[in-house]
């Protein structure tokens, strides 16, 4: 199987691989946010009509403003930040002179507002929380001290010398969003017995912020606010997304829209967040804040936060929609990848700001044809239909010309009882995959960096695989080596190992294109359309029943020489491309750096893409396929000149 050509390619490519950057963490931001949150809803609790109501609220309301310019002042250098820094003073001052709390609520709002949009933090959840997981995480973690129904008279509050919150509150859940609870539940409140959960995940810490705003309301207006949901369109234009949803606060949805009404569509949507996910064009809000904080970093010199922010942005914004993009605009797909692989080359270079906010500028513009494309009118049965037949063509056909290149192998071996190895093997890989789906939908989901790395390591195992199968078929394409290797070592050859070796291979190959497939398809099933989906996907499978018809019946014709010739061939081909592949996978998780070929095409289909570690990998696979080769026509020359002595 030549052992030291497949050890030569792992070893290059491995050298290739990097370690993997950190998501940068930005507490001092968070923290000062939730303080003036805090302020804006607390400080009626100290201050009526110009005088002190209770001293111990009004010091800590003292305190806190104080808190909010030390962390402002701690902040990286961009333009807004003298600016926000003079608001907070003039907060200090507001609340010195003791101001009205809805003066100070309208400013610490403001402040807040403005703070996250000159560094912006993660503001939602990547997909709607389980709030049944919120329930047990509450019951849990909170009850003992707030209650089991959130109203603060838990077993252990009385033994605290802050009182818990009580969510049942309804004057206080007035003033404050989902976003507010997930800050406080993950740093803690300094002081009191509220710690920290940020060694909760990141989902279960957003489960557990709607488990606590739903407190306030009665299942009665959420009957209600289901109703006015469901029958009024404005409605979910004013809360289009997850983002909108847990940034609001009943009292700013009811200045638009009616005290009652907003109570009753708040207390529905906190317990059904799915619903605002269901309605909503695909966003791609995270891809852009992310991609302005990675240009912030990089104006302030912050080179290695500028290129997390930058990957984070791919990973965390893009591969979310990227499914369903690809199947309603394949082209602009590629053009997005492309131009973000390039910014993150260029942050990872040092380009000027300049030079990357116009890379920016053209990714924003990109985006909005994205959004466009993403719309719920964009979509159509025609669309379904086409989209449902091309990914599974595509994405099947690589695996079945693997397939179907074994299975005709072993039948001209005659050796018909390791096909249930190779039958075991992508039959397995089918159910692998209904798994995946299952897991993906409704368990823990599947991140955008697990798919990359799926998809790269899954892309250069099979490479690597084929190169050595394939220079393995090209040595036996000569007649007279096959009938010798038929009679020396075919029993070994296809012994146990060699047989599960074939399942193995059939397993790897189909998994990673059913992986691919089952998230496509699990993004056009949400958009409805199923009838269409599955008239495209059935369609598919008959072209590649029907490929795999015409190839199982014009290998049988085939001289053997000629069959392990053609083998040989396409193997190597399947290689070239499969690194290809991987390596381009390996690069959209930030596993490999980027460093863009300017001007070259970009063929998905055929593994080429415009970056030089794609194309050194798949020069050197071909290197390593010339040398196989070239190595085995030397062997057969050898053996025929010594075959009269035989």
């Amino acid at each position: 199987m030549y052992p030291r050509f497949v050890a030569i390619a792992l070893l290059t490519l491995a050298a290739l691989i990097i370690a993997p950057p950190a998501i940068a963490n930005t507490p001092a931001v968070e923290t000062a946010w939730r303080l003036l949150d805090y302020m804006a809803v607390d400080y009626g609790g100290a201050v009526e009509d110009g005088r002190v109501k209770s001293k111990a609220e009004y010091a800590e309301m003292t305190e806190f403003a104080a808190g909010v310019s030390t962390r402002l002042r701690e902040l990286p250098a961009n333009p807004e930040r003298s600016a926000l820094i003079q608001r907070a003073a003039q907060l200090q001052s507001v609340i010195g002179r003791k101001a009205s709390p809805k003066e100070v609520a309208t400013l610490a709002d403001s402040l807040a507002a403005d703070l996250l949009k000159a560094y912006p933090v993660p503001l939602a959840p990547e997909k709607a929380p389980n709030i049944a997981i919120g329930t047990g995480l509450f019951a849990q973690n909170c009850s003992s001290c707030h209650g089991l129904t959130g109203d603060g008279h838990g077993p252990d509050a009385a033994k605290l010398a802050t009182p818990p919150i009580a969510f049942t509150d309804a004057d206080r859940a007035r003033q404050r969003s989902v976003f507010a609870l997930y800050q406080i539940i993950t740093q803690g409140i300094d002081g009191t017995a509220m710690q920290s959960f940020a060694d909760l995940p990141n989902q279960e810490r957003w489960a557990l912020a709607l488990q606590a705003g739903s407190f306030a309301f009665t299942d009665e207006q959420a009957r209600a606010g289901e109703r006015l949901w469901k029958g009024d369109a404005s409605l979910r234009q004013r809360i289009p997304d997850l983002k909108t949803l847990v940034g609001l606060t009943p009292a700013s949805l009811a200045n638009s829209i009616g005290e009652k009404r907003a109570l009753a569509v708040m207390a529905y949507l906190r317990r059904h967040p799915n619903a605002a996910v269901e309605q909503a064009p695909a966003s791609l809000s995270l891809v852009r804040e992310k991609l302005a904080a990675s240009l912030a970093a990089a104006r302030t010199g912050d080179r290695r936060a500028a290129k997390e922010l930058a990957l984070s942005a791919y990973l965390d914004g893009f591969e979310p929609v990227e499914p369903t993009l690809g199947a309603r605009d394949a082209t602009l797909l590629a053009r997005i990848e492309g131009a973000m692989g390039e910014y993150r080359a260029a942050v990872d270079r040092g380009a000027a700001p300049d030079d990357l906010a116009n890379r920016a500028l053209i990714l924003n513009s990109l985006f909005d044809d994205a959004e466009a494309a993403l719309a719920p009118g964009a979509s159509s049965s025609a669309s379904t239909f086409l989209g449902a037949f091309t990914i599974l063509l595509r994405e099947g056909l690589e695996a079945l010309l693997i397939i179907v290149a074994m299975i005709a192998f072993l039948r001209k071996a005659e050796r018909p009882e390791v096909l249930r190895y190779v039958h075991g093997g992508w039959a397995g890989a089918l159910a692998a995959g209904l798994l995946t789906w299952v897991v993906a939908t409704y368990a823990i989901g599947v991140s955008g960096a697990s798919r990359e790395l799926t998809e790269g390591f899954g892309s250069l195992f099979a490479a690597v695989v084929l190169l050595s199968v394939g220079i393995w078929m090209h040595g036996k394409a000569q007649a007279d080596q096959w009938q010798r290797y038929i009679r020396e070592k075919m029993t070994h050859a296809l012994s146990g190992r060699s047989a599960w070796f074939l399942f193995g291979l059939a397993f790897v190959v189909v998994y990673r294109e059913v992986f691919e497939t089952i998230l496509f398809y699990a993004a056009l099933w949400t958009q409805g359309n199923g009838g269409a989906l599955l008239a495209g996907a059935g369609v598919a499978v008959a072209v590649l029943g029907l490929v795999a018809w015409a190839m199982l019946r014009y290998s049988r014709q085939l001289p053997i020489a000629k069959f392990f010739a053609y083998s040989s061939w396409l193997m190597a081909g399947l290689t070239v491309v499969l690194a290809g592949k991987g390596v381009a996978a390996l690069q959209e998780a930030g596993i490999i750096d980027i460093a863009p070929i300017v001007g070259a095409p970009r063929l998905s289909m055929l593994g080429l893409f415009p970056t030089w570690q794609s194309i050194l990998a798949q020069l050197l696979m071909s290197v390593a396929i010339i040398a196989g080769f070239s190595l085995n026509r030397r062997k057969g020359r050898q053996t025929h000149k010594l075959a009269p002595a035989e």
